[in-house]
């Protein structure tokens, strides 16, 4: 009898502790009843262990999916893992150490949290030497963190707080392909960027910069600058990047006195989007562009001679779309001779 009652006070006792826990904790509380503690389980158990915030499909068992839980540190991360999907949760920090068991990760999705850089550690993942995707985005980081491991290849840290970039932040990591740093606050970034030799693809939209950054990788590809407070454009920039195909500048500050003539009469460039600025004129472009956006801004005239020096049969655009619309022309402003001109176009708006 007394052993009966021992065991209903012991319920109740379980049942009121239970009721002040979320469930994640409370199954965790329940784990920690019933299962030994990590470091005394064997080996070869760990490699099939998987928290119970999380799930560990069967059939992809170097995954880990703990996303949209609500949860608010990182649950252990066995050594098998490759992919961790933490995103969509309530994370503030991460102490070092957290990784240091699953050195095999090679995607780790941090995005939508609430991490801040004052509760990041030093070296959280200076010892993930086979990571190549790390997205930090949308979450509450004032500067990059630190010692990041140098095989990344796609590094996502758009919309933060980030105000600032070292010199030395990007340092070695030359196989970095694309870098997300659109909304934050950065206002300059030296030769931050100058080492990545890899970079194809770098977006810097929605920031406070009032120049086009300098020491840019020359393999680099696409350039997204939308919704800065850039004012003018180097005469040689596109010189000293034959490589870029993409660049965006819309939502800027550029005035036709802020571009030098023949700045984007490069041959390699396919799209160039300058909408919504204070442009008067219609730039010249190479005869090579495919997609040129110019609306919303106070260009009045169309002169051919920017998309044409010489119309004839044997010379004309590769212009595929073309927007103006929004600006102070109309159809009859166009020339007779941009049939010639023009004749590969499939989409002019006026």
């Amino acid at each position: 009898m007394h052993g009966v009652v021992f065991l209903i006070v012991a319920g109740l006792m379980d049942l009121g502790f239970s009721q002040r826990l979320s469930g994640v904790q409370w199954l965790n509380y329940l784990r920690s009843r019933n299962r030994p503690s990590l470091p005394s389980i064997r080996a070869e158990q760990q490699d099939d262990y998987c928290p119970l915030e999380c799930d560990c499909p069967a059939s992809f068992p170097v995954a880990m999916y703990c996303h949209s839980r609500n949860l608010q540190h990182i649950p252990y991360v066995p050594s098998r893992i490759k992919y961790v999907y933490l995103q969509r949760n309530h994370i503030t920090g991460i102490q070092d150490g957290v990784f240091d068991n699953a050195t095999s990760l090679v995607w780790v999705m941090l995005h939508q949290n609430r991490l801040s850089s004052e509760r990041l550690g030093e070296n959280v993942f200076s010892k993930l030497e086979n990571l190549e995707r790390l997205y930090l985005d949308n979450n509450e980081l004032s500067s990059i963190p630190e010692n990041l491991p140098k095989f990344i290849k796609d590094l996502r840290l758009g919309h933060n707080k980030i105000a600032k970039i070292q010199s030395s932040t990007f340092e070695g990591m030359s196989d970095l392909l694309t870098l997300h740093l659109q909304g934050n606050s950065i206002e300059e970034v030296g030769g931050a960027f100058k080492g990545l030799k890899s970079l194809n693809m770098l977006d810097l939209r929605k920031n406070k910069l009032k120049t086009i950054p300098y020491n840019l990788p020359e393999i680099l590809h696409q350039l997204y600058l939308e919704f800065n407070h850039i004012e003018s454009i180097p005469a040689d920039f596109l010189t000293m990047y034959p490589n870029l195909q993409f660049v965006r500048l819309a939502h800027n500050r550029l005035t036709d006195g802020g571009i030098p003539p023949n700045t984007f009469n490069a041959t390699g460039l396919v799209e160039l989007d300058l909408s919504h600025n204070q442009l008067k004129k219609i730039p010249t472009v190479s005869r090579s562009l495919e997609n040129l956006y110019l609306q919303a801004n106070q260009i009045n005239e169309f002169t051919l001679g920017s998309f044409c020096d010489v119309v004839d049969m044997m010379n004309y655009s590769q212009l595929k779309v073309l927007r103006m619309d929004g600006n102070k022309i109309s159809a009859k402003d166009v020339p007779a001779k941009a049939v010639y001109c023009l004749r590969l176009a499939v989409s002019i708006h006026l």
